[in-house]
């Protein structure tokens, strides 16, 4: 193969007609590019000069290792160009992972903000459930995911690094025909004699119930099981039951659905953002862990004025 800066001392001594002079503009001495020509010469298999009176002439095989020297150089001015775009967030791509509830709450926010920032970067979105998106990171599909954890159930993984951007509370929901529907708290020890939509598949909500429910002193009497927080909804607005939700789980209320702060201080969960911690971050990835954390900073900004 040939030698790349061999190659563009050739096109040197072509651009400037002798070998005396590329070895001025380049700031070598003529016996160093003459050295340079011969090894190219001896890698190409022929020559790539020929000396006349009146100078340096190329060969043909002289001429095309220029004609692709020049091509070289294009490739590599792009590749300059493209790298200070992305340097700059004026190019490149972001892929993030989300779940489902912050995929429906806070995710919005981030990307319509990035967007407004960086309209130049594109947003890839993965979605999906906590093991899948760690292998995601793993597997550097993702560069940046929301991830989210408990206090009773901390992650701890060496392999990522986590930024903490937001708290998450657990709301109580009752049909508006509930008899506490009109309250602004609940204490979860009223609430003893209720029936309870419970989220299936031991989803983390249901592990978040069963501790509430032992810090009131009884245990849950369970009507439904269900698979998605809009089913709960549905299952809370007919009255088989109340429950319990993430607040952002439940953003969008059903018009006959009651959202209710416990009394007492409820279960949180941590909205973090996770990368791998040997990965060094691409400029839109730090860019998006700065815009994560303005979005969730405005979120709760919401939460508490309204």
């Amino acid at each position: 193969m040939l030698d790349t800066t061999r190659m563009f001392t050739l096109r040197a001594v072509a651009e400037h007609g002798s070998i005396t002079a590329a070895a001025s503009a380049l700031g070598y001495t003529t016996s160093a590019v003459s050295q340079q020509i011969a090894k190219l010469e001896k890698e190409a298999g022929q020559p790539l000069l020929e000396r006349h009176a009146r100078g340096i002439v190329l060969t043909e095989a002289g001429r095309s290792v220029v004609k692709h020297t020049e091509r070289i150089l294009i490739e590599l001015e792009a590749a300059d160009a493209e790298l200070a775009e992305i340097k700059g967030l004026r190019a490149g791509v972001l892929a993030l992972g989300t779940f489902p509830t912050a995929g429906s709450s806070l995710l919005p926010l981030v990307v319509k903000e990035f967007k407004t920032r960086h309209p130049g970067v594109e947003l890839k979105v993965l979605s999906g459930r906590f093991a899948y998106l760690v292998d995601a990171l793993r597997r550097r599909e993702t560069e940046l995911s929301l991830l989210w954890d408990y206090e009773w159930n901390r992650v701890d993984d060496p392999t990522l690094t986590y930024h903490h951007v937001m708290n998450d509370p657990t709301v109580l929901l009752v049909s508006e025909r509930h008899r506490l529907a009109d309250r602004d708290s609940i204490r979860i020890a009223e609430l003893r004699d209720e029936s309870w939509v419970v989220r299936a598949d031991d989803h983390p909500v249901a592990q978040t119930l069963e501790k509430l429910c032992q810090q009131g002193g009884f245990t849950p009497r369970t009507s439904v099981f269900a698979h998605d927080y809009g089913e709960v909804q549905a299952m809370v607005a007919v009255e088989l039951g109340v429950a319990i939700a993430p607040r952002l789980a439940v953003l969008n209320l059903r018009p006959d659905v009651r959202s209710i702060p416990l009394a007492t201080r409820p279960p949180q969960r941590r909205i973090l953002v996770a990368h791998l911690t040997e990965r060094r971050l691409s400029p839109a990835a730090q860019e998006g862990i700065a815009v994560c954390t303005a979005a969730a900073h405005q979120l709760q900004e919401g939460f508490e004025t309204g």
